[in-house]
């Protein structure tokens, strides 16, 4: 035999309050969303009917109680029983042969957030041509429904809330006044609240008054915009305005954006309206066709949501491109202050990386210039994927009459490698700090192969460290020498340093791994141009050579930004010390 569940209205109510909605508060909204509702039913057979809500607070009523009423359709007894006394089952759902998408509430669960305020609900309503009924529920799973003792005079409905003992700040006037006016001010019926109407402001973005829209945006969100934005989107009913903010944000914040869907708030801080990289930007929009979740605190992630969302990314899209043409100072100082999200369009957008490409100045070690301008200039578009690589070898390249861009910033090498796939003749080549060399003078046969015993003294300084020695001629001559260092040596020292670390199982997998050429080694590369370079060439004296040269490695470290290893710290100490040893012995 079927049997029907028997359900514990207190630890619905629980779960109501502990896990679906946010705070009590939302029973402001569930009241106004059930009167509107019931407005616009009754106002689709009768355009001329009333459209008013009145909310009467405790001090109103003068017995403790909260009474809201709306001239809505109202009920009849049948309807009492069929929507009121049955969780989940909603009286928007096409039973009065009406459009779901026209209502706000569409769960059947708004009367029951009341019950996070009251232990008792009473509803009085009447439908037309029907008489008044009054329904009466408890918060111990209690109803009882029965013809009121006196009709309501004209066709709607009151709800009284009596309050429980630990919620009676809820239902204060000041608290009433301003949940009704923060969910309800742009709702198209009147509200009032104790006789004072919270409702009657409109739309703020229509008509737009780029005045009104700043002064909103300073009293909603905190801030004077850089620009405004209009939104649409018809097939979500979507219009509304995105503020661009003035000062840089942070990409991994969560942006928040306010939302109404019918002209009810949904949402102060909603996340996920705008693509990621819009992060930049804070919306105010209302919609009509978008789908809240049970909760009514957030949009629903379905379909429609996606495709609004990727509309909305456009037409911030297209106001930068707009912006590009008609106000290139304009963009200017917009990139300045967010750069990284339209960076961050770029990598997927073609004509934002034409955008970028023109207009955003790179770091470079010719100055700071576009990459339209260097590729105007050099043609061949060079580049680091490591600020630390670029620091390495800029200056030298420079001298050497290489250019060199600086793509170690977030998406800059992902917009540089894109070059070519929206402009086929750009060339592109990513440059290491190991390719340095091929730019650099070898010495004359005649002189290297007379420096050969101090490259080779210098080299066993050098291989208990790990380092190749190279002895080159470059520029500028003021640098003495250059620590070089590619992928795969990098990757081959990071091997080294971790087998210390581990036990032996691991060391032998890391043994397998590592490789051992010369190739992989770093270069200490020290400059023949360098006078000082020159004269420690030419010593003598075998200890003071040891000295010198791992002297210039530790200083070709720290120019280079390298981390220091412990065994470089100590490299440093013994070899200043050493030498300020000779330098004494001498002076003695």
């Amino acid at each position: 035999m079927d049997r029907t569940f028997q359900v514990d209205l207190r630890g619905v109510v629980d779960l109501l309050s502990h896990h679906l909605y946010a705070s009590p508060r939302v029973y402001v909204r569930e009241l106004l969303q059930n009167a509107v509702d019931a407005i616009t039913a009754r106002r689709a057979l009768d355009p001329a009917a009333p459209a008013r809500v009145r909310i009467e607070p405790p001090d109103v009523t003068g017995d403790g109680t909260l009474r809201v009423s709306d001239t809505g359709i109202g009920l009849t007894e049948e309807q009492v029983h069929q929507f009121l006394a049955t969780i989940g089952r909603s009286s928007k759902r096409d039973d009065f042969g009406f459009a779901r998408h026209d209502f706000l509430g569409q769960f059947g669960i708004g009367l029951l957030s009341c019950f996070l305020v009251a232990d008792e609900i009473r509803v009085l309503t009447r439908a037309e041509g029907s008489p008044t009924v009054l329904w009466r529920g408890f918060a111990d799973g209690r109803y009882s429904v029965a013809p009121a003792g006196e009709d309501r005079l004209h066709v709607g409905t009151t709800v009284t809330l009596v309050p429980r003992r630990d919620a009676d700040q809820w239902l204060l006037r000041r608290t009433v006044t301003e949940l009704a006016t923060l969910y309800g001010s742009l709702l198209p019926v009147t509200v009032e609240v104790a006789d004072v109407q919270v409702t009657g402001e409109g739309l703020p973005w229509r008509p737009r008054r780029d005045d009104v829209l700043v002064q909103y945006c300073r009293e909603v969100f905190g801030f004077t915009p850089f620009d405004v934005v209009d939104l649409s989107v018809p097939e979500a009913g979507l219009t509304g305005v995105a503020f661009v903010l003035p000062t840089p944000a942070n990409p991994a914040a969560r942006a928040g954006h306010r939302v109404y869907l019918k002209r009810m708030l949904l949402a102060e801080g909603a996340e996920g309206v705008l693509p990621e990289w819009a992060f930049f930007a804070r919306c105010v929009f209302d919609a009509g066709e978008l789908r809240p979740t049970a909760s009514r605190e957030a949009l629903y992630e379905d379909q429609l949501l996606e495709s609004t969302r990727e509309a909305l990314g456009d037409q911030l899209r297209g106001w930068l491109v707009r912006l590009a043409t008609r106000d290139p100072r304009r963009l200017t100082e917009f990139l300045e202050i967010h750069h990284l999200g339209v960076k961050a369009l770029a990598v997927h957008d073609d004509e934002m990386l034409r955008l970028v490409e023109r207009w955003w100045p790179m770091e470079t070690n010719v100055g700071r210039m576009t990459l339209a301008d260097f590729r105007a200039a050099h043609g061949l578009v060079r580049y680091t994927v490591q600020v630390d690589e670029f620091r390495q070898i800029g200056a030298v390249a420079a001298a050497q009459g290489m250019p060199v861009v600086n793509a170690g910033y977030v998406y800059d090498a992902q917009l540089i490698e894109r070059l070519p796939l929206i402009e086929p003749g750009a060339m592109i080549e990513r440059v290491e700090p190991s390719d340095l060399t091929t730019h650099f003078d070898p010495l004359e046969p005649g002189l290297e192969l007379a420096r050969r015993p101090f490259v080779a003294h210098a080299q066993r300084a050098m291989d208990r460290l790990g380092c190749e020695v190279v002895l080159r001629a470059f520029d500028p001559a003021g640098m003495p020498a250059m620590y070089l260092v590619n992928r795969s040596a990098a990757f081959a020292a990071e091997l080294r340093a971790t087998r210390e670390r581990v036990d032996e199982v691991w060391a032998d997998v890391l043994d397998a791994l590592a490789r051992t050429d010369d190739e992989d080694r770093p270069q200490l590369v020290l400059n023949h141009r360098n006078p000082l370079v020159r004269r420690v060439s030419e010593l003598a004296d075998d200890d003071l050579v040891r000295l010198a040269v791992e002297a210039l490695y530790g200083q070709a470290l720290l120019l280079g930004h390298h981390p220091l290893r412990p065994a470089d710290a100590a490299l440093l100490n013994s070899s200043f010390l050493g030498l300020l040893n000779k330098a004494v012995a001498r002076e003695d």
